[in-house]
């Protein structure tokens, strides 16, 4: 069983309150996912998962540092080269399975779900989970995301949003996932619904992430 990401650590320790020295530093460590890479921050430090020859002085040079500058535009542009894929800068929460079962069923006719698709772009070993209802699109994406750790995404059908059933869906996506294992979510804060939804289900913020691949 190869050994966790180091940035797997840093991320379950904060969700309990431990996190990374606020000193305003930043560090680098390999990518988890070949082809994907990221730069993570936590209060006052910053995580950068690159694959990158340039020395820390000109990255320095870019802006990095663990204060809001890792995040700076002008980085990740640089980091990811022109043509290069960029995602949105998303906030990072975790919770914890239940263990419980829950009332979701494989769903493998949502394979092809917006969600479903994305997911598997950037995960491994992805899960999509549903309603037993097959009337129903609600679908729940689990699988191996940032730094190898669980990670779960989720959307609500637009007709059954507004009435708490998002935390729902999200507690039953939970019930999935072993007693006690983290479980990650990014989501833009812009999603309000989608963040409320996971601090009602028990998500911890504990940072933010922004994804991207290189040009070719």
């Amino acid at each position: 069983m190869p050994a966790p990401h180091p940035l797997a650590a840093l991320l379950v320790g904060a969700a309990g309150g431990r996190f990374p020295p606020a000193d305003g530093g930043w560090r680098r460590v390999p990518p988890w996912r070949a082809g994907l890479e990221a730069v993570v921050a936590f209060t006052g430090h910053a995580v950068l998962a690159v694959d990158d020859d340039r020395d820390d002085e000109r990255l320095r040079a870019l802006g990095v540092d663990g204060t809001g500058g890792a995040h700076h535009p002008r980085v990740v542009s640089a980091l990811a080269g022109a043509g290069g894929w960029i995602d949105s800068l998303d906030a990072v929460l975790v919770a914890r399975g239940t263990g419980r079962g829950g009332p979701l069923v494989e769903r493998a006719d949502l394979q092809d779900h917006p969600r479903v698709t994305f997911a598997t772009a950037l995960r491994d070993d992805v899960r999509v989970l549903g309603p037993p209802d097959g009337g129903r699109s609600a679908v729940a994406v689990l699988g191996a995301g940032i730094a190898g750790l669980t990670e779960l995404s989720f959307e609500l059908e637009p007709s059954h949003r507004g009435r708490g059933a998002g935390a729902a869906l999200v507690a039953a996506a939970l019930d999935a996932v072993p007693a006690g294992e983290p479980v990650l979510s990014a989501v833009a804060p812009g999603n309000a619904a989608s963040l409320r939804a996971l601090l009602r289900a028990g998500g911890v913020p504990v940072g933010s992430v922004q994804l991207f691949r290189r040009s070719r």
